[in-house]
């Protein structure tokens, strides 16, 4: 059984997305009718495989939709964790070529209005509700009313969370990890972006976990950068691809399980898109990285700041 691996749903819940290799991996196949069918698919190949914890969000299109689809299929499951996201709304009106695919609200009258929808689709499943992409500019993280209104959430049996994205994710963090209502801390998951090219969340990720948060890492191939087919000529993904060579396992396996080796790490997403993709990622778990090539991948992270303008300037296809 996969302990530690989890399955996200951001790469089939909706039509486009910032991933590498999305026409090779979906062609022309994109309807409702296939994506659904698509996302049915790595959720079978994912729960054969041991994995117990499934990613979606208000904003991966129909991801929610899909999953509850399938939850109800599988009245036999009983035992899959099921986290899902609020503060972004998907618009893209399951579109490749329109100009913004999904708008950013982290106020109370969206968590209302996000969660009655996720309710509505999920029910009792919902077992972890995190922000989505918590940041201070948005003030989520200082919103007294917002907060009093998760803690009745929580109140209820679902666990609060936040995810994080962008080179201020240790702030994000760090001050998630202070907000306390009722005398008990607020924020207990903790999902952010960790992979050999942007490391730089790990002290507040190990804090996190100090903490007694679960920490849950999400683009660990990096959008598809550290993954086969990725095609990333920058120096730190070709050198990756290298060391995966030398081993003899595909790059993806080799960025995972730098992620699974992380002290820190509770349960490490796999954003795949088909079955094949989902059995690479989970073989992960298997191996073993020599000290000799952990030392080469801590020695591939960019600049933040760099890693970020870069992933913000990739087009949704």
């Amino acid at each position: 059984m996969s302990a530690r691996l989890g399955i996200g749903l951001a790469a089939v819940g909706r039509p486009a997305y910032i991933n590498a290799g999305r026409a090779a991996d979906l062609g022309d196949r994109r309807s409702v009718t296939e994506l659904r069918a698509r996302t049915e698919a790595v959720l079978d190949a994912s729960y054969a495989a041991g994995i117990r914890y499934v990613d979606t969000a208000r904003s991966y299109g129909r991801a929610e939709e899909f999953l509850a689809g399938w939850l109800a299929a599988h009245p036999e499951i009983d035992d899959v964790e099921i986290g899902s996201k609020w503060g972004y709304r998907y618009v893209g009106d399951w579109r490749l070529d329109v100009g913004v695919h999904e708008v950013k609200d982290h106020s109370l009258a969206a968590f209302t209005a996000q969660y009655a929808q996720t309710r509505a689709l999920l029910g009792h499943r919902l077992g972890v509700y995190h922000v989505h992409s918590a940041t201070l500019e948005t003030g989520v993280l200082a919103d007294a009313a917002l907060h009093r209104a998760l803690a009745r959430l929580r109140e209820t049996g679902v666990r609060i969370g936040v995810s994080t994205s962008g080179p201020a994710q240790a702030d994000s963090v760090r001050r998630a990890l202070e907000v306390a209502v009722d005398g008990a801390p607020l924020f207990t998951s903790v999902q952010s972006t960790w992979n050999v090219l942007e490391p730089s969340v790990a002290p507040a990720l190990a804090e996190a976990a100090a903490a007694g948060a679960r920490v849950i890492v999400k683009e660990a191939v990096a959008n598809g950068r550290l993954a086969p087919g990725g095609q990333d000529a920058t120096p730190g993904a070709r050198r990756a691809a290298e060391l995966a060579a030398e081993l003899g396992v595909p790059v993806d396996q080799l960025a995972i399980a730098a992620a699974l080796a992380q002290p820190w790490a509770g349960w490490v997403l796999s954003g795949a898109v088909d079955p094949a993709q989902l059995a690479s990622n989970a073989a992960a778990e298997h191996l073993v990285l020599p000290a000799a090539v952990r030392d080469e991948l801590a020695a591939l992270a960019e600049p933040p700041a760099a890693y970020w303008r870069a992933r913000s300037d990739r087009a949704w296809a």
